[in-house]
């Protein structure tokens, strides 16, 4: 029989425990009664997380914390007056206050979740604030939904509102800043502790996401005004290059065109980020919309149809400079490649004019040479001559002979010679010339 085998003598994944951890992680509060949840969100840095857990460690100085759920990106503490929930994202961090209420008790508008809470550790909180959202969760035993539709007045704000959760409960807001917060009000009909807790998550995520998704827009209207200029100019070296008349017109223009794709590639680089973001938590919202599950209320605009006026034109805009973007540097490198080609072109005919200029010379110097080499046998047939003279003249007394006579006879003897050497040798250079061409 095989020994059982123990999973403690396999060898785990590092990541294995962390990444289950993080799939659990974040769960939804069991949320029961009347409660004022405040949902702030802080815009940060990468560098800023040890900060902000030096800050939490602060918090528990001032209050005894129960801490209930710690990781790297998610705390959860207890204390007496309120229950505190943070959670480290990417480019923020939110913080999540309840704090319950009593049955029956009015809300001042300025009265937060975190009031407990010393205003020196809030102001110490790394990062700018860009989202802080109350979330008031009554029963409708307590605020009755036909209440709240009766004070609705015509020539008041928007009202967006949906029954949720199959209708398990009501929603209300305008998702306008009063006191420097949006508002949400939660009538719960018959939602469990759960579903409570889900639907007050969602609509906190709702508006964190639905924020920062709008921080593209701005980005787009800036780049839409640079897009304009940089199309405009690609227009005009487009004509440029149509009227260029020589290679350095086309040299300058291609210039200026490697310049326009530089800017074009850095504004690319630098949006790509938060266009994609954009986009990113633009899905997330109308997934969490989608979640809540909302029924109509007659006569009031629900959440989808809310985002979709309002959100999804920011978003279609951010779409939309992204793609002319992409489109400007698309059309920008294929100009700059056809007009290299141009340039390439005009310097092979540049070439190949060299290349017929440097055989001209080249014929024009073997003509000079073969010449020399005339020239060089004449010499060199006088100068044998002469020698041929003083032998003679030397040997005279030997063989009684004319010495103008043996020099006449060694004159056309010394140029055959000549000319005959010269010619095997030319012969000899040439074959050498074919084999290496070969």
């Amino acid at each position: 029989m095989h020994p059982r085998l123990m999973l403690a003598e396999l060898e785990e994944h590092p990541l294995r425990q962390r990444l289950n951890n993080e799939f659990h992680a974040r769960p939804p509060i069991p949320l029961v009664g009347a409660m004022l949840v405040s949902h702030l969100v802080f815009k940060h840095s990468a560098t800023t997380a040890q900060a902000e857990r030096d800050n939490l460690a602060k918090l528990c100085q001032g209050h005894v914390c129960n801490s209930i759920d710690s990781s790297d990106s998610h705390m959860m503490l207890e204390t007496g007056a309120f229950r505190m929930r943070w959670e480290l994202h990417t480019e923020f961090s939110s913080y999540t206050f309840y704090r319950p209420l009593a049955s029956g008790e009015e809300l001042h508008p300025d009265v937060t979740a975190f009031d407990a809470v010393h205003p020196e550790w809030m102001t110490g909180i790394p990062g700018k604030l860009m989202v802080a959202t109350h979330v008031e969760l009554r029963s409708t035993d307590e605020i009755s939904p036909e209440s709240v539709l009766a004070n609705l007045t015509p020539s008041g704000r928007t009202m967006v509102a949906a029954k949720v959760a199959d209708e398990a409960a009501w929603i209300f807001t305008d998702f306008k800043i009063d006191n420097g917060f949006s508002r949400f009000l939660v009538l719960n009909a018959g939602m469990t502790q759960r579903q409570t807790g889900r639907t007050v998550q969602r609509l906190c995520e709702i508006e964190t996401y639905r924020m920062m998704a709008l921080l593209g827009l701005p980005v787009a209207k800036e780049v839409s005004r640079w897009l304009y200029k940089g199309e405009k100019q690609l227009a005009e070296l487009m004509d440029r290059i149509g009227q260029a008349k020589s290679p350095n017109d086309e040299r300058d223009v291609l210039a200026t065109l490697s310049a326009l794709a530089a800017e074009v590639e850095h504004s690319v680089a630098r949006t790509t980020f938060r266009f994609g973001a954009a986009r990113a938590y633009h899905g997330l919202v109308m997934q969490r919309i989608e979640e809540l599950r909302e029924t109509r209320i007659s006569g009031l605009p629900t959440f989808f149809e809310f985002m979709q006026r309002r959100l999804l034109p920011a978003m279609n805009t951010c779409e939309a400079i992204s793609r002319r973007q992409e489109e400007l540097s698309a059309r920008v490198a294929r100009n700059s490649q056809l007009l290299r080609t141009r340039v390439d072109i005009e310097l092979e005919r540049q070439n190949q004019e060299l290349l017929g200029q440097m055989n001209q010379r080249a014929k024009l110097q073997l003509r000079l040479q073969e010449t020399v080499e005339g020239l060089s046998v004449v010499v060199l047939t006088y100068y044998g001559s002469q020698l041929v003279q003083y032998l003679a003249k030397g040997t005279k007394e030997l063989h009684h002979l004319n010495t103008d006579v043996i020099t006449a006879i060694s004159i056309p003897v010394i140029a055959a010679v000549l000319a005959w050497g010269t010619r095997r040798m030319r012969k000899k250079l040439a074959a050498e010339e074919g084999g290496a061409a070969h």
